[in-house]
């Protein structure tokens, strides 16, 4: 209890301490220490809530998790402490259903292989947490059965997974006893318990994938493209009765997406139609469709039947006796989603479209408890923002008008909301609103969680929302950050940062972009635009970049005007500019690179230089068709091509660093590799750097950061005319704490 008010106390000091600090400019080291907020969890009676506080370790490239519990009557001021493990992780609090304690995983017990996850018992009031369970492989996902009866928990190797059970009333009294609910022939994978507490309802394959276990084990490693895989069912479990039933079956689909309504009756569902090509990672969902299932008479209704048009999970009203659920406004491709709404009980009913008169994407974030509304958040130019949906008038009204980015989770116990909120100067913090008609006031909003009180001894830019007119005359918006100390009048150099998608924006967030904030700090001005193809502006500013020969020309124009824009007020020096981006980011500096000599120095990374290579190349290939005007490279190599930096690879000037991860699956390292080759042959300086992972975006907080140094370093160089470039010696120390920097 004495550590817990300790460590209380020393959050308390470091917030006070920065009310004296002298502020200082942020740096990339200081992006990689921030704390992460996550697994917030209410009481039963909302009077507290526990969460979780990652904390970076440099030394072990590792973060590590403590539980954290606040009130929410009093708010951040009563934030505490309770497990205190330094290089262990407790994860996932939740609260038993009488709120008299709570369980949480932790790998705090064992070394190397042998700390699994295991679960912990512990009391709100502070004390030792104590171990409840020793599954031989570790715990998985862990629930309380909403009846109080029961602690569910999955356990076993991913490949042997069955689902186990503790008394819950024997959990706080003493030495529970784990009893196994399930001995399904093959192994459990996703689970949920109904909100009654009488059934699970979890999905398993048919048959298990014995084979290529098999030759995983004995060395035969090589990667299939599109693997065959089995398909996966619904079943339900009787808690009462420990018996268990298959609901679905059959070899047209294979279940996922699955939703339950509160009331029990009904099962929504996704069906992923058996096609090893369409049920890939990154393009599955596109080819489902969304089922019902009546519990009692195992009837199923197929809802939907689209060919390359996902839905959203359906969604049940709080009384179940309506469905929504959320897809492509007339189910066109690409187009922004509206809802579609019908009664549970109407079977082969019209669907009523809802939200089609506002610019925008809807979804089904949460339902008023009534049933007359449906909350949903959206990108609102260079914000986030909640909105709502009047079912009876077909009507949208924007609730919260914060100059930020705020998402909002509803408690389902409680009704209470919690909100995820950051602005330009504060990173994201939780909070929490008492009703719907509290979000439209941050005033009457209770702060939970302070994280990153750190960030009051920097020194950060001005941020503001600028607009400017295109070429066409189409008005264009996007973020400004001002260098530290700005000075009305003083030019500084600029660097423009393109985010990716291109179906994506920047926003009044905290060092949005790629570091921005660091670059103001060293003088910089920041814009970050959002170009043609970015969400927030409306369905016509997104899609104007579909079609033959059309992606990049007006978002270029966009880019450049803004860069002209910043020109005209006297804040950018036309003779210093820069530009990066990652992934469409990425496509967009490739562009630049071929078609403009203005900038001085440019970043590259994860972006394409020849879309035909890319086709095939890549994880996704509809949505490349689609910003080709639907055509097939094999059909229209001139479409592809007119759009491929790398068709004008001869007009490039600008010094360019590029930067991808081995084995990227959206932009393929050849992608890259390319570019760097062209630009050598043809003597543009230029560097490559290749950074190890199978992702899209660089895993590791080392390799990012050494991302981060080594482009702020490349536009040093080109822009400043500093001399020399970078040293490995210089970052390896600024990580080691020798010295502080950029």
């Amino acid at each position: 209890m004495l550590a817990s008010l300790l460590r209380a106390a020393m959050w308390s000091l470091a917030a006070a301490s920065t009310l004296v600090a002298q502020p200082r400019p942020m740096t990339f080291l200081d992006v990689q220490h921030l704390r992460n907020v996550g697994a917030p969890a209410l009481s039963p009676d909302g009077g507290s809530m526990l969460f979780t506080l990652s904390v970076p370790d440099w030394k072990e490239a590792r973060r590590f998790t403590d539980v954290w519990m606040v009130s929410t009557a009093e708010g951040v001021a009563s934030a505490r402490q309770l497990t205190f493990t330094k290089d262990k992780n407790e994860t996932n609090p939740r609260w038993s259903s009488d709120g008299r304690y709570f369980v949480f995983s932790s790998n705090r017990e064992g070394t190397g292989a042998g700390a699994t996850q295991q679960l912990y018992v512990m009391h709100p009031d502070g004390g030792e947490a104590r171990k409840i369970t020793d599954a031989k492989n570790g715990v998985g996902q862990f629930a309380f059965s909403r009846d109080g009866k029961w602690l569910v928990f999955g356990a076993g190797k991913s490949d042997e997974q069955q689902l186990w059970a503790l008394p819950a009333g024997e959990i706080a009294a003493g030495e529970p006893t784990a009893v196994q609910l399930t001995k399904h022939a093959i192994p459990i994978g996703w689970w949920s318990l109904s909100k009654d507490g009488s059934r699970i309802f979890f999905l398993s394959v048919d048959t298990a994938a014995t084979d290529r276990k098999n030759r995983l084990e004995k060395g035969f490693n090589v990667a299939v493209r599109n693997e065959d895989l089995p398909l996966q069912h619904l079943w339900v479990f009787e808690m009462e009765a420990r018996t268990e039933q298959r609901l679905t079956e059959g070899s047209a689909y294979s279940v996922g997406g699955v939703t339950l309504s509160d009331d029990g009756r009904w099962v929504g569902f996704r069906g992923a139609p058996n096609n090893r090509y369409s049920r890939t990672v990154t393009e599955s969902g596109m080819h489902d469709d969304l089922y019902l299932l009546e519990v009692s008479s195992r009837k199923i209704e197929r809802l939907t039947n689209n060919q390359e048009v996902g839905e959203s999970p359906l969604r049940f009203s709080p009384d179940g006796s309506r469905i929504a659920f959320a897809a492509s406004n007339d189910f066109s491709y690409s187009r922004d989603q509206k809802i579609y709404l019908r009664r549970t009980t109407d079977a082969g009913g019209a669907w009523q479209k809802l939200g089609g008169g506002y610019d925008g994407g809807l979804s089904v974030d949460w339902w008023s408890p009534d049933g007359g509304t449906i909350y949903f958040g959206d990108g609102v130019k260079v914000t986030n923002q909640v909105l709502a949906l009047d079912i009876a008038t077909n009507t949208v009204r924007q609730v919260t008008t914060v100059r930020g980015s705020v998402r909002v989770n509803r408690d389902d116990e409680t009704g209470l909301l919690l909100l995820s909120y950051e602005t330009p100067h504060e990173p994201v913090s939780l909070f929490l609103a008492r009703s719907e008609a509290d979000l439209a006031d941050p005033a009457r909003w209770t702060r939970l969680t302070d994280a990153n009180p750190q960030v009051r001894e920097w020194a950060l830019g001005e941020v503001e929302e600028v607009n400017w007119r295109s070429k066409d005359g189409r008005m264009v918006g996007g973020v400004l950050v001002k260098p530290v100390g700005y000075t009305a009048g003083r030019r500084y150099p600029l660097i423009v940062q393109m985010h990716g998608g291109p179906a994506g924006a920047d926003i009044l967030g905290f060092n949005d972009g790629y570091g921005s904030q660091v670059y103001a700090g060293a003088g910089y001005a920041v814009l970050l635009p959002n170009y043609r193809g970015s969400t927030n502006y409306g369905e016509r500013h997104r899609i104007e970049t579909a079609g033959v020969g059309k992606y990049f020309d007006r978002g270029f124009e966009d880019i450049m005007t803004g860069v002209d824009y910043l020109i005209a007020r006297g804040i950018a020096h036309p003779d210093s500019l820069g530009a990066m981006g990652w992934s469409a980011g990425g496509h967009y500096s490739n562009w630049i690179l071929t078609h403009t000599t203005r900038f001085k120095a440019i970043s590259s990374g994860a972006g394409t230089v020849n879309w035909i290579s890319m086709y095939a190349q890549s994880d996704i290939q509809r949505n490349r068709q689609w910003y080709m005007g639907g055509s097939l490279p094999y059909d229209n190599y001139d479409a592809y091509w007119q759009v491929s930096p790398l068709k004008y690879i001869k007009n490039a000037r600008t010094p360019t660093l590029i930067h991808v991860v081995d084995g990227d699956p959206r932009v393929p390292r050849p992608q890259s590799e390319e570019l760097h080759m062209a630009l050598k042959r043809l003597n543009v300086p230029t560097e490559l750097f290749v950074y190890p992972g199978q992702s899209h975006g660089i895993p590791d907080p080392r390799n990012q950061l050494t991302k981060a140094v080594v482009e702020f370093h490349w536009f040093e160089k080109w822009i400043r005319g500093k001399p020399g470039w970078f040293e490995w010696s210089a970052l390896i120390k600024t990580v080691e704490g020798k010295v502080e920097g950029k």
